[in-house]
């Protein structure tokens, strides 16, 4: 479980980033690749990537593995690429030497490359670089504008449930299994991890290809300065259209999943959505499972049917938005 230990200062000092950063999303996308959770919005999106990810992006690989628990050094909090390419080649004199047998002991086959790394090799450092510019070019770059848009659209959307019920429950909706105890964040969710915040804050960033519980991570002021906590962001990258959106629902939303929102305004089976949208029923559980996630709808079991209704959170963005 992760839990994290909020002041009342902390309360008060939760901000949202203003912008997704290149080469945290890069390994994000990365790591994304490497999961097998999410098929139904992943799976098409993973063997594309695979079909044109570079040979050269390999060194990287190595660094990112699917879990998320990885060297902080390779995704800088640098608002571009060549800022960011600048803060990993700096970051060489810094690195502990207690962490490589941790991240050798997780690279497939010999970890004489990153043995290297950490002895501060000229030729493993520009292979690393070029392992970066190059999955930069290939993964994240011709993405670019529909990251910031699923990046804004969630920014958007848990400002304004954090206007009108609190940090609380603006915090709870980034995980299905998030609540709280007390004044302690939970995710009861594999493997355990419990931080205290102290006074520190706290940034939120959405990822738009992240697929697990919330990951903490200090911050770009280091231990000293606010934490960050990057969680899902309520768009993933395979469901972010790449048509203009007709309204700021669709633009929040995605255009399936705000027409689902919308016909939920009535109680609803998965059968009649899929039917009503001209959608398959796997597509359907998968709108439906992020609505829920986000308190945008209920659903519950009749039978054998499955019934699925908004919530007052959700018919109130939809007359926020209409």
């Amino acid at each position: 479980m992760l839990r994290v230990h909020f002041t009342a200062e902390d309360l008060l000092n939760v901000t949202f980033a203003s912008e997704p950063l290149p080469l945290v999303e890069l390994a994000m996308a990365l790591i994304a690749w490497q999961r097998t959770d999410e098929q139904a919005v992943f799976g098409r999106w993973r063997g594309r990537v695979g079909r044109e990810l570079p040979v050269r992006t390999r060194p990287l690989l190595d660094l990112l593995r699917p879990d998320g628990d990885n060297p902080q050094f390779v995704e800088p909090y640098s608002r571009t690429l060549e800022e960011g390419l600048a803060a990993v080649r700096d970051a060489a004199p810094g690195l502990d030497p207690g962490a490589l047998p941790r991240i050798a002991a997780r690279v497939p086959g010999s970890p004489s490359w990153v043995r290297a790394l950490w002895g501060r090799d000229r030729q493993a450092w520009a292979q690393l670089d070029g392992a970066i510019r190059c999955a930069y070019e290939a993964v994240v770059a011709p993405h670019w504008p529909r990251i910031r848009q699923s990046f804004q659209a969630d920014v958007a959307w848990r400002t304004r449930v954090l206007a009108a019920h609190g940090i609380k429950a603006c915090l709870a909706s980034t995980h299905p299994l998030a609540g709280w105890s007390g004044t302690a964040f939970e995710v009861a969710v594999a493997p355990a991890y419990e931080a205290r915040l102290g006074g520190r804050g706290l940034v939120l960033t959405p990822s738009p290809f992240w697929t697990g519980r919330p990951l903490l991570a200090e911050g770009p002021e280091g231990p000293d300065g606010p934490a960050v906590l990057m969680y899902p962001a309520l768009t993933p990258l395979p469901m972010v259209e790449q048509a203009r959106a007709r309204g700021a629902l669709d633009a929040l939303l995605g255009r399936t999943r705000a027409a689902v929102l919308q016909l939920l305004v009535e109680q609803r089976t998965t059968t009649e959505l899929a039917r009503d949208l001209d959608i398959s029923l796997p597509s359907v559980s998968e709108h439906t499972r992020t609505l829920r996630a986000a308190g945008l709808i209920t659903t519950e079991r009749d039978g054998k049917a499955v019934l699925h209704c908004a919530t007052g959170l959700g018919v109130d963005l939809l007359h926020q938005t209409g």
